[in-house]
């Protein structure tokens, strides 16, 4: 395996599966079983899952609500997901942690950084729901931030897309799609990857993110084998 140590970053939107609301437990089933393809392979696994699917912060502020008040109900829908996969994990024969970094004490532990790696060197997959506990960030800057602090060597955004294009491939025909591409190139041409903190958080601490499409079996196992999947955007 090429890496060691990565962080998954999957949307609340993608548990979705052909749902138009909620967890498809289909698609749930078949994350459980990539994560187990590399799991039994020795690789440490961390992940932070959106809420899109159930709630988002922006949502609420479009309805007249306080934004910091809906991004909280946001945090929530992370932790029903983050739930779910564990759930899902277990049920294949995965040993895992959730950890919160809201307090919740009767479903998971709070966040301590120490603790998330001694999980992980211990073989065991950490979750990280409720996104970063503050309001104003999305959960793609809670999976670069936690990716720095527990030293991950890559964060892979798991999406319905195959990786990074020159627009919208689903709208542009004509869209071709990079397999390498660089922060500054990425910023310079307006391409969507992460929201700007997440991406800038990243770029400073010479973070690789790998895009790629986890709706396909067997691309995570790829991705961390090295292959040649998706996009890789790096300094």
């Amino acid at each position: 395996m090429k890496y060691k140590r990565i962080l998954l970053k999957l949307s609340g939107e993608s548990l979705m599966g052909d749902k138009a609301f909620g967890i498809d437990n289909n698609r749930l089933a078949e994350y459980a079983k990539q994560i187990k393809e590399i799991y039994d392979s020795g690789v440490q696994v961390a992940i932070v899952i959106g809420g899109g699917n159930i709630f988002r912060g922006v949502q609420a502020e479009e309805g007249g609500m306080d934004r910091t008040h809906g991004d909280y109900m946001g945090m929530l829908a992370t932790m029903i997901n983050a739930m779910a996969l564990q759930a899902g994990l277990e049920s294949v024969g995965v040993h895992s942690r959730l950890q919160s970094a809201i307090e919740m004490k009767e479903i998971s532990e709070p966040f301590v950084r120490r603790k998330a790696v001694r999980h992980l060197e211990k073989g065991r997959v950490v979750i990280f729901g409720a996104g970063t506990g503050n309001p104003y960030f999305t959960t793609d800057s809670a999976a670069s931030l936690r990716a720095i602090e527990i030293e991950a060597e890559v964060i892979l955004k798991g999406t319905r897309v195959d990786g990074v294009y020159t627009s919208d491939p689903e709208k542009d025909p004509a869209a071709t799609k990079y397999d390498m591409i660089s922060f500054d190139d990425v910023y310079g041409k307006g391409l969507k990857v992460m929201d700007m903190t997440a991406f800038t958080l990243c770029k400073e601490n010479d973070l690789p993110i790998i895009v790629f499409d986890m709706d396909t079996p067997g691309n995570l196992k790829k991705v961390v084998e090295g292959e040649q999947v998706g996009t890789i955007v790096r300094n």
